[in-house]
Formats: C-alpha cells, sequence, structure tokens
C-alpha cells in the first residue's frame, strides 16, 4: 500500500524511512517533506496553512489520485486544527489522535484538570486567564516555579524560574508581550520538581496501549543543559533510569489512568500518547503530555525499532494493537540535532550543507532532516533545526561520540550542536538538570 506522512521535520523523515522498511509499503509520500525525505519517497506540494474544508479537500484529493492507504499526521499543531478529524471524515484511515483528544496536549489547563480528576501525579498548579491575577501570586510566591503558556509553543513556552522575578519577567513575556503568540492567553504557574527527565510514548487504540522503549531528551540550547529552552537538542533511548518497575509503576499510575479518563470524556485515544515525566525522589509525575512522536525522540526510537512500524500503525486505526509485536535493537541510539546560528532566536535559511554523504556513509549513523530544502543541486538550510545525527553504540558514550562524529563532517554556515548529548545517562559527564521542560 501507498502512506502518506504529513509535516516536513526530523521526525516525519524517520517515521517515513522506517514506513518504507515494511514488506507491505510501495510508496511514500510526504506533505510537504523536505529534502531529505526526497530520498526515501515523493514529496507532495500542497498548502497546509490554513487548515480548513478547501485544505483538507486538497489533500484528501491528492490521497485518492495517489492510492493513499495510510495517512500519518506528525506535527501536533496540524491535529489541533483538526486534520485527523477531517480526513476520516472523507473516508481515510489516519494515524493520529482527533482535535478532540489533542487538547492534551495543546491545552496545558484542560490537560492538569484532567490529570487531577484521574489522581495522575502532576506538579501542583495555579492556571490564569488574567496577567494582573498571576503577576500577583508570582510576586507573592517565594519558591522556585515554572511558568508555562497554556497553548501549543512549539516547545518554547516554557520558563523555568528561580524567583518572584524571573516568575513575573515570564508571565509579562509570555501573557503581555505575547512572546508565543495565542499560546499565552492563559498560564500555568506550577510547582518547580527536581529529578531526572524521561519521555515514555505508547500506542494507543481506544483503551489498549502498547508502551515503546524509554527515551530522554535535551531541551536547553547549551552544553550541560544551560540556555534557553528549545524544540529539542537531542535524545537517547533508553534511558538507564527507567527499569521494568518503573516502567509498570508509569504504565499503571499514569498512561492506563489518562486514557480511561479521556474515555470518561467521551474520547477514544487512537495514535500517540507522549508522557514527559520527571523522576522526583516521591516518584514519577507528569511534565506534560504531547499526542504525537517526540521530536527528536522519535528518531533514535525509530533507528532501535525492529519490526513492520506499518503494521502497528493499521493495528491502531483497526482497533488490532493486541496483535502487535515489537523487537528493539538492543543497542542504545544518540541523536544530535543540529541547529542554525542564532536558534533558538532568530536564524537566516538558504545556507550550504556541506558534508551529507560524508557522514551518511560513517558505519552505525543515520541522518534524517529536520529544516532542509533543495536549492538546485544543493541542500540548504530551512529551519531552526536543521539535521538528526543518530547513532548507535554499544553504550550511550560510544553511540554519542559517533553521533559527534558524524556531525564534524557536516557544515553550514553558523551550525552549532551540544556535544553532550545523552550526558544524563551513567556513562556521561553532563550534570543531572532540574525544573520542568516544554513540550
Amino acid at each position: 500500500m501507498n502512506v502518506m506522512v504529513i509535516g516536513k521535520g526530523g521526525r516525519e523523515h524517520a517515521l517515513g524511512w522506517k514506513l518504507a522498511q515494511s514488506d507491505q509499503c510501495d510508496r511514500v509520500f510526504f506533505l510537504p517533506g523536505n529534502a531529505g525525505t526526497a530520498e526515501v519517497g515523493e514529496n507532495v506540494r500542497l498548502p497546509l496553512d490554513p487548515v480548513n474544508t478547501k485544505t483538507i479537500d486538497d489533500i484528501a484529493r491528492s490521497c485518492r489520485d495517489n492510492a493513499i492507504e495510510l495517512v500519518v499526521i506528525g506535527p501536533e499543531d496540524l491535529l489541533w486544527a483538526g486534520l485527523s478529524d477531517g480526513l476520516r471524515q472523507r473516508g481515510l484511515r489516519v494515524f493520529g489522535p482527533s482535535k478532540e483528544a489533542s487538547q492534551l496536549e495543546a491545552d496545558k489547563a484542560w490537560a492538569k484538570q484532567l490529570m487531577r480528576s484521574a489522581a495522575v501525579p502532576t506538579a501542583e498548579a495555579k492556571i490564569f486567564a488574567e496577567p494582573d491575577a498571576a503577576l500577583s501570586y508570582v510576586r507573592a510566591h517565594e519558591t522556585p516555579v515554572v511558568v508555562k503558556a497554556a497553548g501549543l509553543a512549539q516547545g518554547k513556552g516554557v520558563i523555568v524560574c528561580d524567583g518572584p522575578e524571573e516568575a513575573a519577567d515570564a508571565v509579562q513575556r509570555i501573557m503581555i508581550d505575547r512572546e508565543f503568540g495565542d499560546a499565552g492567553e492563559r498560564v500555568v504557574v506550577e510547582e518547580r520538581l527536581v529529578g531526572e527527565e524521561a519521555s515514555i510514548l505508547a500506542l494507543v487504540s481506544g483503551r489498549d496501549l502498547y508502551v515503546l522503549e524509554s527515551a530522554q531528551d535535551h531541551k536547553r540550547a547549551g552544553e550541560g543543559d544551560t540556555g534557553p529552552n528549545t524544540g529539542g537538542m537531542g535524545a537517547f533511548t533508553p534511558t538507564p533510569r527507567v527499569d521494568d518497575a518503573l516502567m509498570e509503576r508509569i504504565e499503571r499510575q499514569i498512561l492506563v489512568p489518562t486514557v480511561d479518563a479521556l474515555r470518561r470524556e467521551g474520547i477514544e485515544y487512537q495514535g500517540v500518547l507522549y508522557a514527559g515525566l520527571i523522576l522526583t525522589a516521591g516518584g514519577p509525575k507528569v511534565l506534560e503530555f504531547n499526542c504525537r512522536f517526540g521530536d527528536p525522540e522519535c528518531q533514535p526510537l525509530m533507528t532501535r525499532y525492529r519490526g513492520d512500524l506499518l503494521q502497528a500503525m493499521l493495528a491502531v486505526c483497526d482497533d488490532r494493537l493486541d496483535q502487535v509485536e515489537i523487537d528493539w535493537d538492543p543497542r542504545p541510539a544518540c541523536c544530535v540535532v543540529m541547529c542554525s546560528g542564532g536558534y533558538p532566536g532568530r536564524y537566516e535559511k538558504g545556507a550550504k550543507i556541506d558534508g551529507l554523504e560524508k557522514a551518511k556513509q560513517m558505519p552505525d549513523v543515520e541522518l534524517f532532516h529536520a529544516g532542509t530544502a533543495q536549492k538546485d543541486d544543493d541542500v540548504v538550510t530551512d529551519g531552526g533545526r536543521v539535521l538528526n545525527v543518530v547513532a548507535l553504540g554499544s553504550d550511550v558514550a560510544e553511540a554519542r561520540d559517533r553521533a559527534n562524529a558524524a556531525c564534524d563532517q557536516i557544515h553550514f554556515r553558523g551550525g552549532f550542536f551540544r556535544r553532550d548529548i545523552g550526558g544524563r545517562a551513567p556513562s556521561g559527564s553532563a550534570p543531572p538538570p532540574d525544573g520542568n521542560r516544554a513540550s
């Protein structure tokens, strides 16, 4: 069958790359894709913004013209815009939750209330719709807090604060200056938790779950987990912080109660459920939920994934998840993200990228394009996060060293990456982080 993957980042490249390995997959189409996805399948040029009746009709027509039997939606903003619902209504099989279900990611205030109703462990929080009320609260709050834009902010709407002045500045930036746009109409002010982080993803179909391998990511732009939050500077899998006993506890106390709570709201979840956790002294607590594969966690997960991803996604769509069996490469994988200079702030586009072929030829290395475009015979930068370099190794440190060595082969003006990805594993050297992270 033919498959369409919607999105243009490294996550979508990795998903399409893995889907193409299925014996049942004939062709993979990407909408809109990037320079790397064009090497895996065929890029389709159709407008995605705004998502409206015409947009959905055009995509559905392209799916019919190309005999598409499965559509996989990558980005969260398209899920929140209702694209999955619209395509299903037009008779297409879609991997990705409904708009109603995607509130779990798109509305942090709604998600916090759902977690409270289900007794899912999470940080204590206050929700504010008025800047003055939020400012009064944080100025009177002596202990450190985390201020989050309640809406979708591309992973950047979370500010970890050491004291009242920083918290007040965060409220100003989010609610008054609207640094993150409409995502800042409301804020969630949370207690600041301390502990290691973990990313736990599960395939969900109705009341059935299949939990994938654990992962851990790095959100800060600078070495040693310093600097501003980004969409993700790298990730590794598995994290040794999550053993079998802890994974069973996470499934029992967090994943299952959340899915049950959604069902009580009349929401049948279908797709990937991503729990961003912090492992506190009192046990795992939810920092956020995402309603799609994490980016960049997806890339190392797909590199280790041994199985037919197409069959697993079809099983989710057809409510037969209990028939799925997945194996994993036992070796850890580390993903290093190469970024444009200035990211997560202003950055240039159109810089020529050299050395891609050298990097791809290195053993146990996979290269996924995130923000690239084709310009004549050259691949050029087209985003803040440009490339995802993934390597396998006997341990996380070896995987990181291989990924870094591959990054050293690649050059573009202003490019940078962190060399300490995976430093949170015991074999690494980076200090443990504290605080809450962005989605």
